[in-house]
């Protein structure tokens, strides 16, 4: 059985990252993907995907250092969906993916001048550098 998923897009808000008992980091972000396609009347129509992202451990202190808000990455992991009872006992759910690899592929809006062409350990699914795509601007992102 597999269970593998591969994004790239683009991160909604800046990374939030919190260490648990022992030193443990935890990072969970929010990527948009989107789609385009024309509609029956040829319109161009975006259709935009928010996924959760949860990265442990050397990730998530790489994510901690270097992700902002608008970088591109690409990342590759599983789904995992989990529930629980709220505080009125009504069960919720959350489908997440936990990243396994993951590459940046442009600098955020206010990084770039210190950061390393690779950030050590954030990616074995690809061998380029992650200024290998430049930052367009002219993406109608959703935020």
């Amino acid at each position: 059985m597999v269970n593998k998923v591969i994004l790239i897009g683009n991160v909604g808000a800046d990374p939030e990252v919190r260490y648990l008992d022992g030193g443990v980091a935890v990072a969970n972000l929010r990527l948009a993907t989107t789609e385009s396609y024309k509609n029956k009347n040829g319109e161009k129509v975006d259709q935009t995907e928010w996924h959760n992202i949860v990265l442990w451990r050397g990730l998530a202190e790489i994510v901690e250092k270097y992700v902002k808000k608008g970088m591109r990455l690409y990342i590759e992991g599983r789904i995992r969906t989990r529930s629980w009872d709220d505080q009125n006992g009504v069960k919720r759910y959350t489908t997440e993916i936990y990243a396994d690899n993951m590459q940046m592929l442009s600098f955020g809006r206010q990084e770039g001048a210190d950061m390393p062409n690779r950030a050590p350990g954030a990616s074995t699914a690809s061998s380029a550098p992650m200024n290998a795509a430049a930052p367009d601007d002219s993406d109608d992102l959703p935020f």
